[in-house]
């Protein structure tokens, strides 16, 4: 059959998958909403198919081109990687890359990858969408964010999970803590301290909270917050220790803070890279999550 559309059509029918709205999708690609339907229009006529089902509140793909979608998304992201590869070197590339990730692993873990994304492309701009796990998801899921940077709940079919460390929950405490000197304490032991805590609208508490069924504390905590950062914030004060993701931790060294494991159980969580299932990242972003996997590996 001929080919009767252009690469336009194309970046336009990606928009539209990608944002299921026609109004986000031409601000996307700095288009007019008219000039977006146009496009949609030549491409189903080009095809001799309906490509979207239109509701009052989103625009989603029919089952005619669901396998012709992940095709389209790829040429042109193969498209789009060679024109680089042709005509910019490594260090004049520019663009922005946005990632959505929990606080615990924006802390201290993405600022050493982002430092080292940046010296290898000093133009590409990075927005961090910091918060917590659920607003993760729901920035992937809307295109806010390239991908998302988070720990595993229930699963989800229409994300795809790429698992980067299976990292276990330690205490937190000061240097200068009686605790300090140990290497290890149970939950139990943990509970007849002084604490600081998580709030129940906290991800991380989630996860403790279901493993932790069998462990009443001794005593109610100092005080709760929602976010690990605050957390570690309250202990550096002295106001107790706190029980954090290993992620969100210092490396030795730290001036202030230091950790040691928790047993008894030992409690888990799994942290990885969310990404909306049938969307190609760009070329940037996919230099991005290779590095993290790098970085991580190097930690490790």
């Amino acid at each position: 059959m001929a080919v009767n559309f252009d690469l336009n059509d194309l970046y336009a029918f990606r928009a539209l998958t990608e944002y299921g709205s026609f109004k986000a999708a031409a601000e996307a690609i700095c288009i007019s909403q008219p000039a977006l339907s146009r496009r949609i229009d030549k491409l189903e006529t080009s095809l001799g198919v309906q490509l979207f089902e239109r509701t009052t509140r989103r625009v989603n793909l029919t089952l005619a081109v669901r396998t012709f979608a992940p095709r389209a998304q790829q040429i042109l992201a193969d498209l789009e990687e060679a024109v680089l590869e042709v005509s910019d070197t490594r260090q004049s590339r520019s663009g922005l890359v946005t990632v959505a990730c929990v606080p615990s692993a924006a802390y201290y873990f993405m600022p050493k990858v982002i430092a080292r994304f940046q010296s290898r492309y000093p133009r590409v701009r990075i927005k961090l969408i910091d918060s917590s796990a659920g607003n993760v998801y729901d920035a992937v899921m809307k295109g806010q964010a390239d991908f998302g940077l988070s720990f595993t709940g229930s699963p989800q079919p229409d994300v795809l999970f790429r698992t980067l460390v299976d990292e276990t929950y330690v205490a937190a405490c000061r240097h200068d803590h009686p605790l300090a000197a140990r290497e290890s304490l149970t939950w139990r032991e943990f509970y007849t301290h002084p604490y600081v805590r998580l709030d129940k609208t906290s991800g991380n508490r989630n996860v403790l909270d279901q493993a932790l069924t069998g462990i009443t504390p001794d005593c109610q905590s100092v005080c709760e917050t929602r976010h690990v950062t605050t957390l570690l914030g309250m202990v550096e004060a002295g106001l107790g220790i706190a029980a954090v993701p290993a992620m969100a931790m210092p490396r030795a060294g730290h001036p202030v803070l230091t950790s040691l494991a928790l047993t008894d159980p030992t409690v888990k969580r799994n942290v990885g890279l969310l990404k909306r299932h049938g969307r190609e990242l760009s070329s940037l972003a996919s230099e991005l999550e290779k590095l993290i996997f790098e970085v991580n590996a190097l930690d490790g």
